[in-house]
């Protein structure tokens, strides 16, 4: 039985599909929903550009996904919570559903392909090759 879902969102068009998916899931009273976004590690000091003015805060782009993932939060019947963290993307959802003993991780996938997907690499790739629990990747619709 699915207990704990951890839901990985990226702010792309794949979102939506991922919650259009999770919410086909037939999920248990009980269960409890992880919604998850990582940001990029901040740069550091040493990587910033002298001459060029730097931004104060990065809190705009973390409260605009905050909004969006409590608005998920808001069309599931069952318990939910919000994770957002800092770091490398597929090593930190792995991280999180290990905290949270997750049964299920849902993740989409831009359907990269060829050389773009061996110089960009595939989160959804990685997080299916070690993650310890089974994990459902959404692919985008084609349209034809």
């Amino acid at each position: 039985m699915v207990k704990t879902v951890l839901v990985a969102l990226d702010g792309s068009d794949i979102s939506k599909q991922v919650i259009q998916t999770l919410q086909e899931l037939l999920l248990p009273s009980n269960s409890k929903v992880v919604f998850c976004h990582v940001f990029p590690p901040p740069e550091s000091e040493m990587q910033l550009v002298a001459d060029r003015p730097h931004s104060e805060s990065a809190t705009l782009p973390y409260v605009q996904v905050e909004k969006q993932l409590q608005s998920y939060q808001a069309q599931l019947k069952v318990d939910s919570e919000l994770e957002l963290v800092n770091g490398d993307t597929a090593e930190e959802i792995i991280r999180l559903a290990n905290i949270y003993k997750a049964d299920l991780i849902v993740i989409g996938t831009r359907g990269l392909t060829g050389m773009k997907r061996i110089i960009e690499g595939s989160v959804s790739s990685q997080v299916l090759e070690d993650a310890q629990c089974s994990v459902l990747v959404v692919k985008p619709k084609s349209y034809k």
